[in-house]
């Protein structure tokens, strides 16, 4: 359960440093997690500094087989967390600030398994033959993180359809990762990774590829590029059903990040060949609005009418 027990000075050590690994390394995560209490900010960022592990072995530049070694070692740390196995003095700060975390909140921790199968996938260079097939991928890697997220906002007492809120979490995980794909498109091609579907991606013409600033001769990319963002927006409204459930500093949190990700769909939208050109992004005074935003309720409050308008 949830809690803010008396921390030892090696937990409080180990918490700062998932901190600082969050504040360096997370660009659009951090502006969300700053609103949040400090306890369950810590815990967030302890999820982050373990997903970053995860993720910096899949994209660092070795071979396949110590990639796999790399990740395994990695849930062989997971499983000692699972197990209570990490004590205070453990050298890994990010496997004591993780336990602790677990200690304290209702975290699904075989989400992480998930994000390691799915980082499993990047490495033998999968591809995804239908929307479907990357649904899974996109679950593993983004969609259990939402619903790890979860187990640190938990859910309003009396929340209508709380019983429906890990779906929501895991849904608007895939709308950021859809966004993400979006965006990443032309670097994702130049280190030989295709995420895209390859359904989708014959249907506009573009099963050539991305490597260069302009789209394959003959294609529809815009077309292709606007066909995923109605997808994503789909998805980003089922997701923000989550809002109405959570307090309103985790729905604070929630509206934050997931409205810096709405924003770079707008921007993507607007002008889809900027994927090809370089990477699309918001200025840090944007992101610092739509935070304000966010613990204002201002984001929270609209999306909240515009889902219920969208209620059966």
């Amino acid at each position: 359960m949830e809690g803010q027990p008396h921390m030892t000075a090696p937990v409080q050590a180990a918490y700062s440093y998932c901190e600082a690994v969050t504040g360096q390394q997370a660009r659009n995560f951090a502006y969300g997690i700053r609103l949040l209490p400090p306890h369950k900010r810590q815990a967030m960022s302890a999820l982050y500094a373990f997903s970053r592990r995860v993720d910096d072995i899949g994209d660092g530049r070795l071979a396949p087989g110590t990639k796999r070694e790399r990740l395994e070692a990695t849930r062989s740390v997971l499983d000692r967390v699972r197990a209570g196995d990490v004590d205070e003095d453990d050298t890994d700060p990010v496997a004591v600030a993780l336990s602790d975390a677990a200690r304290r909140f209702p975290l699904p921790l075989g989400g992480l398994d998930e994000l390691i199968d799915g980082v499993l996938m990047d490495v033998r260079g999968e591809t995804y033959e239908t929307w479907d097939d990357l649904k899974l991928y996109c679950r593993c890697v983004a969609g259990a993180i939402g619903r790890l997220s979860l187990g640190v906002f938990g859910t309003e007492p009396g929340a209508r359809d709380a019983e429906r809120a890990a779906e929501y979490a895991d849904t608007l995980g895939l709308a950021l990762q859809l966004t993400n794909i979006l965006r990443d498109v032309r670097e994702d091609a130049a280190n030989g990774r295709t995420y895209l579907p390859a359904e989708d991606l014959a249907k506009f013409g573009c099963s050539s590829g991305f490597h260069s600033t302009t789209p394959p001769p003959g294609s529809d990319f815009t077309g292709l590029v606007h066909y995923e963002v109605r997808r994503a927006r789909s998805l980003f409204a089922d997701g923000y059903r989550l809002l109405p459930m959570l307090d309103r500093r985790s729905g604070a949190c929630v509206a934050a990040m997931a409205g810096i990700y709405r924003r770079l769909l707008d921007r993507i939208e607007r002008d889809p060949e900027a994927v090809l050109r370089g990477r699309v992004s918001l200025p840090g005074h944007e992101k610092a609005y739509v935070a304000v935003r966010g613990l204002s309720g201002l984001d929270a409050r609209t999306i909240s009418r515009q889902t219920a308008r969208r209620r059966p």
